[in-house]
C-alpha cells in the first residue's frame, strides 16, 4: 500500500533576530517545496532530503554551505550527515571546508565507500577524487560572518547564548543547523542535517550534526530525526537517538520531541530543537529556544512557522 508522502525541515533553532525572520521562513518554504516535488512525484526520500538541504546550503540566511560562520582562524569546517531508515545506510563529513554543499559529499559517502564519516582533509580529498568541485573559503563566508567573527574576537567569547532558553534567552547573534526529514509513498524514512558550525569554533572541533544519533538518525522501526541547537549538548545525550526510542515506546513524533528536550535541558542546562517523523507517519516539530524556523508539507498542505505557536500556510 503506498504511503502519504511527509516532509518536515528546520532551518536552526536560536534566537532568530527579527532582520532574518523573512528570509528564514522564505527559506524553509523554498527548501520545503524542493523536497515535496521530489516526493509527491514518486522520488526517494533520501532525494528528496538531500535536495532540500542542498537550498538551505545555497541560501546565505542559514548556517550551511554558503553562509557557513568562521572558525577562530577564519576557516570554514562544515559538518552534515545523511542516513536512510530502511538498511541504517549511512554517510557523514566532518570539518570539511571547500565545497559548495557538504550533503552531497555526505551522500557519496554514504553510497561510494564502505565508510560512515571521512573528516577534514581527507573529507576533502574524497570530494576531488569523485568530482566535487572545490570553491574558496570567501564565496562561502558572508560579509555577516566575517563581522561576527570580529565581534568575537573582540569580547573573546563563543557565539553561544543564542541556544539558551526562550525566557533571558542571550543577546548574541550567530546561526544554526539545517535539517530535514522525509518518508516517501515507499514507506521508506531518510534524515539529514548540515551546519557550519558555531562563530569561533577551534580549528577540528565537530558538533552533533554528522554524528549518527546525535544530529540525526533514521530507523524505519522508530522514525526520523534531525536536531539543532547547542552541538555539545545534543551529542552529550546523543538526542536524535533519545527522541525516537520515546517513538519506539509508541509516544508520537512531537512527544517525543518535547520529551527529548526536556530530558537534555535536566541532565545539561542547555537548549535546541529537532523536526521528526515517526514510523507512522506522523510529523514532529519541537523547540525550547526562542525561536525556530520550520516548514512541513502533508497531503498536500504545506505549514510553516519561526514563533512558538506559528502555523502559517504557504502555496506548495
Amino acid at each position: 500500500m503506498e504511503s502519504e508522502p511527509v516532509i518536515v525541515i528546520h532551518g536552526g533553532a536560536w534566537a532568530i533576530p527579527d532582520s532574518l525572520v523573512a528570509s528564514s521562513l522564505a527559506g524553509v518554504q523554498a527548501a520545503a517545496q524542493a523536497g515535496w516535488k521530489i516526493l509527491s512525484s514518486g522520488g526517494s526520500a533520501v532525494d528528496a532530503v538531500e535536495a532540500t538541504i542542498v537550498v538551505l546550503e545555497n541560501d546565505p540566511t542559514f548556517d550551511a554551505g554558503t553562509g557557513s560562520v568562521l572558525t577562530t582562524d577564519g576557516t570554514v569546517e562544515m559538518d552534515a550527515i545523511i542516513m536512510e531508515g530502511e538498511n541504517l545506510n549511512l554517510g557523514a563529513v566532518a570539518c570539511l571546508g571547500n565545497v559548495k554543499n557538504p550533503i552531497r559529499v555526505a551522500r557519496l559517502v554514504m553510497e561510494k565507500t564502505d565508510h560512515t564519516l571521512l573528516v577534514g582533509q581527507g573529507a576533502l580529498e574524497f570530494a576531488k577524487e569523485i568530482g566535487v568541485p572545490t570553491i574558496s573559503t570567501e564565496s562561502l563566508a558572508t560579509p555577516a560572518g566575517w563581522a561576527e567573527l570580529e565581534r568575537f574576537k573582540t569580547y573573546n567569547k563563543a557565539v553561544r547564548g543564542n541556544f539558551s532558553e526562550r525566557q533571558g534567552y542571550g543577546k548574541l547573534s550567530g546561526h544554526d543547523t539545517v535539517g530535514c526529514v522525509a518518508l516517501d509513498k515507499r514507506g521508506l524514512l531518510a534524515c539529514g542535517t548540515s551546519t557550519g558550525g558555531i562563530t569561533g569554533k577551534r580549528c577540528g572541533r565537530v558538533g552533533d550534526s554528522p554524528l549518527v544519533g546525535c544530529g540525526a538518525y533514521a530507523d524505519k522501526t522508530a522514525g526520523a530525526v534531525s536536531c539543532t541547537g547547542h552541538g555539545e549538548s545534543i551529542s552529550k545525550v546523543c538526542l536524535a537517538r533519545r527522541i525516537l526510542e520515546n517513538c519506539e515506546q509508541g509516544i508520537e513524533s512531537e512527544e517525543a520531541i518535547q520529551h527529548g528536550l526536556s530530558f537534555m535541558r535536566r541532565r545539561v542546562g542547555n537548549a535546541g530543537g529537532a523536526v521528526c517523523i515517526d514510523r507512522k507517519g506522523n510529523p514532529g516539530i519541537g523547540f525550547n529556544t526562542a525561536r525556530m524556523a520550520w516548514a512541513a508539507i502533508v497531503r498536500n498542505k504545506a505549514t510553516s512557522g519561526i514563533n512558538p505557536g506559528d502555523m502559517i500556510c504557504f502555496s506548495e
